[in-house]
């Protein structure tokens, strides 16, 4: 089938990966600590393709995904690397290729970095975020792309395997791409995505479903979280942002459970006239907090969040981390606050 996209990804590239893929007979792909939907979604829809291909492939990540994600198939054979350490290990060890799937440097696999770098299987780089480290043979990172799931779907297509997408994969290529941009609402401004969009449903997703899957199967205690949390906002009204917390207490108090506070920080953005959303977030596996910035026009939280919160990402999607408590972190959001008031107000002009 003749896909008319324009060639994002260098033919070169495309061409060097193709080459690498026939001598390779064990693939293992992996994703980020943490990994969301697009992690997930990307890394599922590609194995379905290289598995159709005749590649034996594992999928492994650093740690648990969202609940909501389970119901893509194969999700239940992903190796979650802080379980199956030895055996993933060997994996790597044996590999002769490994695919590195929505992240760009090292230390977003955290207590894998190591077992990655040591392999001596050649490394394939996909992803869509910014500032890219040099640790991979193939690097195929364009962030102009609205999720590493849409450079997935354009390699697949640029190789000439688009029949090789059955259903399942269609499903979680689109599932990235949705949770990616908060179900097409940012970052995904170019035709080309509806485009994509187009040829997934010709393999049979209903993406209604896929939405209600994803977004529509919380638990009450979810549910109640999102009012307690939103009870609490500080609302910065001069300078149009919000800003809301979550504690380890908190989390414990209402049964939290991975993804529960996900989309969270999307929704101080319909206030009216709001540009900029903050979440804090204790995390419970570590001594951190973890920061999810929004923002809608041209408002960039991506630097706010390289210069504030030790981070990066996209210019209205982006996150950090800092070592501090949480009262510590809100007090950093405020001084960011005051320092991007001036390009808040201006936006609401």
């Amino acid at each position: 089938m003749n896909i008319m996209l324009t060639k994002m990804i260098e033919q070169e590239k495309v061409d060097q990966f193709s080459l690498e893929l026939t001598r390779a007979c064990r693939i293992v792909i992996v994703g980020h600590v943490s990994p969301d939907g697009d992690a997930i979604g990307a890394s599922l829809g590609l194995a379905h393709v290289l598995r159709k291909k005749g590649k034996t492939v594992h999928v492994i990540v650093p740690n648990a995904f969202p609940d909501f994600l389970k119901w893509m198939s194969c999700s239940k054979d992903i190796l979650l690397y802080n379980r199956y350490h030895d055996f993933s290990d060997k994996l790597f060890a044996e590999a002769d290729m490994i695919c590195c799937i929505d992240f760009n440097a090292l230390n977003r696999i955290t207590f894998m970095a190591d077992a990655v770098r040591n392999a001596k299987a050649k490394k394939v780089m996909i992803d869509h975020h910014l500032d890219t480290e040099p640790f991979c043979d193939i690097s195929m990172s364009y962030p102009k792309a609205c999720s590493t799931s849409e450079i997935v779907f354009r390699l697949i297509s640029q190789l000439g395997y688009y029949d090789d997408i059955n259903q399942d994969s269609a499903e979680c290529l689109y599932t990235g791409m949705m949770t990616d941009t908060g179900g097409f609402t940012y970052n995904s401004n170019n035709p080309e995505i509806y485009f994509i969009i187009s040829q997934l449903l010709y393999k049979g997703i209903d993406k209604d479903e896929i939405y209600r899957n994803v977004f529509h199967t919380y638990s009450e205690s979810r549910i109640r979280l999102m009012g307690h949390i939103l009870s609490n906002m500080i609302y910065y009204k001069e300078s149009h942002a919000a800003m809301i917390a979550l504690t380890k207490e908190e989390q414990n108090s209402f049964n939290y459970l991975k993804g529960d506070s996900e989309g969270f920080v999307n929704i101080p953005l319909s206030i009216n006239n709001t540009r900029l959303s903050c979440f804090l977030r204790e995390d419970t596996e570590s001594p951190i907090v973890k920061v999810s910035l929004r923002s809608v026009g041209t408002f960039p939280c991506n630097k706010m969040a390289a210069e504030f919160f030790n981070g990066g990402g996209h210019l209205n999607a982006s996150g950090g981390e800092l070592h501090c408590s949480i009262e510590e972190a809100k007090k950093v959001f405020e001084q960011a606050l005051e320092k991007y008031k001036t390009i808040l107000i201006k936006e609401n002009v």
